[in-house]
């Protein structure tokens, strides 16, 4: 872990404080981009990896927090999903490095029921290179949701 991190994973060390979570922002030595490339990177299964995805419904935005190893089944949600642009404008951060919390815009959150099946979930932490560790029941407290079947 360097010792100053980017302004975005700052923003998300901030906001994990103001929640009452206390994580390390952790600096991956390779991209941890895709959920594949994180589990890689901290050494853990890809279902523990939390997916933050924006996608829209009858056009206003959510956010997805989903394990790593399933895909969202949008057209059952009737979801769609957000294009690059709107996801920065609404988040302030990249796809790729998108963080459970410290967005821009505050969202409405779903929350994958199989987050809750692992002690420890790994999240982008607002780079492609930056993750935290977090407990999932804490994830889901500190977001509102209600645990629910996205795949």
């Amino acid at each position: 872990m360097s010792a100053e991190l980017p302004t975005s994973a700052a923003r998300v060390r901030d906001a994990l404080g103001e929640l009452g979570i206390e994580a390390t922002i952790v600096e991956t030595g390779g991209s941890a981009r895709t959920a594949e490339e994180a589990a890689a990177a901290v050494g853990a299964g890809v279902g523990a990896i939390v997916k933050s995805l924006v996608f829209t419904r009858n056009g206003e935005p959510e956010l997805l927090l989903v394990s790593g190893s399933n895909r969202v089944d949008a057209k059952r949600l009737g979801l769609e999903r957000a294009d690059a642009d709107r996801v920065r404008e609404l988040t302030g951060f990249a796809i790729g490095g998108i963080p459970p919390v410290g967005h821009l815009t505050p969202l409405p959150v779903r929350f994958d029921e199989d987050l809750l099946h692992h002690a420890i979930v790994w999240a982008a932490a607002g780079t492609p290179r930056h993750v935290f560790a977090v407990a999932p029941n804490e994830l889901l407290r500190v977001t509102g949701a209600t645990p629910e079947r996205l795949a």
